[in-house]
Order: C-alpha cells, then structure tokens, then sequence
C-alpha cells in the first residue's frame, strides 16, 4: 500500500538546510497496523506529512496504492487526502460550536456528497465509535474521550483505507487512552491501515510494527516484542 524510497526532505531555514529526513525506505502493507517512534525532532512527525500528503520529499519517491505522490501538486494532494486518508490529532482539532454530526459530515461536504448521503454516512461513523447518543452534543458537551472519538468518526466518515494518528492519545488520561487504543484494534480487525506516531511506548506495543527513527534515519524496525531488522545508524 505505501512504498518509500530513499525519501529525503531539506527544509531551508535562513541561510541553513535542514535535514529532516535523510533517506527512509519504508514499505507498509496493506492492512497493517505500524507505530513511528522517536524522540523530538526525530523526523518522525515529516515522514508523516509526507506518508499522508501533507508534505512532498525533496528526494526519493513515495508510491502510494499504486501512484506516485511524490511530485503532486496541492490540489492532486488535496483530493488523495479527501479520499483515501483519514487523520486522528493529539489535539482534536473540532469547531467549538459545531455538534458532532455537522463536525463530521464537513469533510463529506468538500468531498461533493449531498446533504442527505453526508449525514447518513456521518451518523453511521458516529454509532461506529459508540457516539450514536451524542450527535448533537457540541465539544464543550463532551469529554476528552469522546471529543477524540468524533474526530475518528470525522477520520473514518470518507470510508478511507488509512487512518494515520499523531499522539491520538497524548491529551487523554490513562483510561481514556486505553479505551481509544481498543478502537483502533477493532478498526484494524476491520482490514483498515492504521499508522501512528508516537512516543509512547504503550502506543507503540498495540502495533504490528513499530520503526524507530533518530535524526531522519530508520534506526529499526520491531515486530511485536521481537525484532525485525537492525540497520547501521549512520550520522551523514
């Protein structure tokens, strides 16, 4: 599903380059369920833009279901991300004074769906996350937990085949934070790929995969407690 090769981004900040990312090759499978850990400043969160086509590499090529995103323009981005990708945030990233229902069928509205088919689909994500009870609640009308689980529902309402979640649990509490870690095993066992970055490694053990990445390197890649692959870290 997702194939990176030699992926680099340089970002120019004044008269210096940063190097970001200094050649990842990653290939996630359909179906999979992988973690990206690594401290800050890590990398991690620009192979995220760019996996979710936020961000375009400066070098390498990013195939995604068969198509080359690495050189789209805004627009050709723009209409991957609507149609194929739904994004979980730390920080829910929901209208104050939107209820939850409106709150989800908005990215059904960019997507050109009428209005009877977006609050179908929008009511079906929203009872798929247990929130059938809540449609008409506005944020400040829920809890942390399920302020989160609407923005899942909001991710989930396009029907795309990949989730990618950056630090979904991070504004949580513990119990909260398990409960959602417990949604995305069931979304999993529905066939959805689901990436997230983190540094938490009780996020990272609910993953098939995790790829620790230091300084814009994959460092290595673990498979549940076992280890996959260890590749030399080299400074370049």
């Amino acid at each position: 599903m997702i194939e990176l090769t030699d992926v680099t981004k340089v970002y120019q900040m004044g008269t210096q380059e940063v190097h970001a990312l200094r050649g990842v090759t990653l290939t996630i499978e359909e179906g999979e369920y992988v973690a990206i850990m690594g401290p800050s400043g890590s990398g991690k969160s620009t192979l995220m833009n760019i996996i979710g086509c936020l961000d375009v590499p400066t070098s390498g090529t990013y195939i995604l279901d068969g198509t080359d995103v690495s050189d789209m323009n805004d627009d050709e981005q723009a209409k991957i991300r609507n149609q194929r990708i739904g994004f979980v945030f730390q920080q829910f990233n929901l209208l104050p004074r939107t209820t939850a229902i409106k709150q989800v069928a908005l990215p059904l509205m960019y997507a050109g769906y009428g209005r009877q088919e977006r609050y179908r689909r929008a009511e079906e994500a929203l009872r798929s996350v247990g929130l059938g009870e809540r449609m008409d609640h506005r944020p400040d009308e829920l809890s942390g937990g399920q302020q989160q689980r609407v923005a899942i529902a909001r991710a989930l309402a396009t029907r795309p085949r990949l989730i990618l979640a950056d630090e979904p649990t991070g504004a949580l509490d513990t119990e909260t934070g398990r409960e959602l870690l417990e949604l995305f095993d069931d979304l999993h066992r529905q066939g959805i790929t689901i990436i997230t970055v983190t540094h938490d490694p009780s996020v990272g053990r609910r993953a098939q995969r995790t790829v620790h990445i230091r300084d814009g390197l994959i460092e290595k890649e673990e498979v549940g407690d076992r280890r996959l692959e260890i590749r030399e870290f080299e400074h370049t």
